[in-house]
């Protein structure tokens, strides 16, 4: 798997409305400190769970990030989600670093339920 995508390519897809899924692939204390607008959290730990109760569909564009270029966590979380069957999964390498540098805001607290 090596289907990443820069942050102009993210910014371009959610200011075009493209439906996508963004998932944020750290722990639930990390994603209530901030997280990209509409993000849900998706940790490594009990993934296989969490993806179950968010009932993502198959075909559905899904994009996994983390902290940055240096955490794996989106990689690996893109990884589990094609095993799982998902087939159209990219990964944001950039993470909340590369969207802050861009300027971009983020949403704070918990605004989905995070398992």
């Amino acid at each position: 798997m090596n289907h990443d995508i820069s942050t102009q390519e993210l910014s371009a897809l959610i200011s075009e409305g493209t439906p996508l899924t963004l998932l944020e692939a750290l722990p639930p204390e990390h994603y209530a400190r901030e997280h990209l607008p509409g993000a849900k959290n998706l940790p490594l730990q009990g993934l296989e769970a969490r993806v179950r109760e968010l009932d993502l569909e198959p075909n559905a564009l899904l994009v996994t990030y983390c902290t940055g270029a240096t955490c794996a966590n989106s990689h690996i979380a893109g990884r589990k989600l094609e095993e799982l069957g998902y087939r159209n999964v990219r990964v944001y390498t950039g993470g909340k670093q590369a969207w802050r540098e861009a300027g971009f805001a983020f949403e704070r607290g918990v605004t989905a339920r995070v398992a």
